[in-house]
């Protein structure tokens, strides 16, 4: 504890019989190892007080922290509106029709005879329809009704 060895605890207690003698020596080390004694419970008793104190403030902080957080909460939960999201609609994909990519409904026929070039006509062959219900396979159609 203070660095004390035991050649320098001979010399003190030599040093101690050659001063008070035989006689008084043995009540002197009692009354020095009560003193000593009672400056280590002392010292214990300070010491536990300190950190029950620390201990004590840390709580209390630590209350008093918990404290305002929850204020803080319930201040936001009263002043921020309540904004209710309003529920996503799904769309509704439409069916497509397809119209089918032949040379005849791309491009314009021009009719081969033997009429000379006023007299030629462009015909457009109006592409076919495509059915109006889709495939039951296509994954981007919502599923059907029985």
């Amino acid at each position: 504890m203070f660095g004390i060895s035991f050649s320098e605890l001979l010399l003190v207690g030599l040093v101690a019989l050659l001063v008070l003698g035989p006689e008084r020596l043995p009540g002197a080390a009692r009354t020095a190892g009560l003193w000593v004694g009672r400056l280590k419970r002392s010292f214990n008793a300070i010491k536990q007080e300190v950190e029950r104190e620390i201990g004590a403030d840390e709580i209390r902080r630590q209350l008093h922290n918990e404290h305002i957080l929850s204020l803080e909460q319930e201040a936001r939960k009263i002043f921020t509106p309540v904004q209710q999201e309003p529920t996503p609609v799904q769309p509704v994909a439409e069916p497509t029709i397809h119209a089918p990519t032949t040379p005849a409904a791309a491009a314009p026929v021009v009719a081969a005879t033997d009429a000379t070039p006023a007299e030629t006509s462009v015909e457009h062959v109006a592409p076919t329809a495509a059915p109006t219900t889709p495939a039951p396979q296509d994954p981007t159609l919502p599923p059907r009704a029985p």
